[in-house]
């Protein structure tokens, strides 16, 4: 097993994509602190996963709880290996009806989670360490009615490129993967999503498959 005694963060851990990453993460020996803002989910979640640390409500928008919960992890188990940068939001709007506020919020969860974190990774983890963002497919070929996810997402991209060359001397891994359509509550609950895709791929096992085989590079 790949990930034997290794801790990993995962971010939006409980449910959809992230859900799978740290199942298939436990499977192979990891143990998981997951975070996520939604604190009923995340009970739901903790006894699908093995080998589950402490799990804890974390808004990744928030900087100082994105702190707690890497010294959390690191207080609990002396040491943190990967972290996998999950958490997001979807909306679905035409562009005229967007906001500035929509913009805000999207941008804090979707790229500002995903710095913090990796940011925390540079501070904290020793050479070996890996982050991997979740992108999207929207970052380099996207659709109508998803502007700001996939700017977020393209952003995320380049964030995780920049990330790659500067970890390199410190040897830290900052790799990317970018999933299409795939079958999440957050995607497939909006029926303009659900009565336009009959054909989901990839799954999201599929996905955490990729993952965890950039997690353990």
């Amino acid at each position: 097993m790949r990930f034997i005694d290794k801790v990993v963060i995962v971010t939006g851990g409980a449910n959809g994509i992230g859900l799978a990453i740290a199942k298939r993460l436990a499977s192979e020996g990891a143990r998981l602190v997951l975070a996520d803002i939604n604190q009923a989910a995340l009970d739901a979640a903790v006894p699908q996963v093995q080998q589950a640390g402490s799990p804890g409500v974390c808004n990744v928008a928030d900087e100082t709880r994105v702190v707690a919960t890497v010294q959390g992890a690191l207080a609990q188990f002396g040491r943190l290996d990967v972290i996998v940068n999950n958490a997001g939001l979807m909306p679905f709007k035409p562009l005229g009806q967007l906001t500035g506020d929509d913009w805000n919020r999207i941008l804090s969860v979707d790229l500002l989670g995903a710095f913090y974190f990796t940011k925390q990774a540079f501070l904290h983890m020793k050479p070996g360490g890996n982050v991997v963002n979740v992108s999207s497919i929207h970052a380099v070929e996207t659709e109508a009615l998803v502007a700001l996810y996939a700017a977020a997402k393209a952003a995320v991209l380049s964030l995780t490129r920049s990330s790659a060359i500067e970890g390199k001397p410190k040897g830290l891994r900052i790799n990317a993967v970018l999933p299409g359509a795939i079958d999440t509550p957050m995607l497939w609950n909006n029926p303009n999503v659900k009565s336009g895709v009959e054909k989901i791929n990839p799954s999201d096992e599929r996905v955490s498959e990729s993952t965890a085989a950039l997690a353990a590079a």
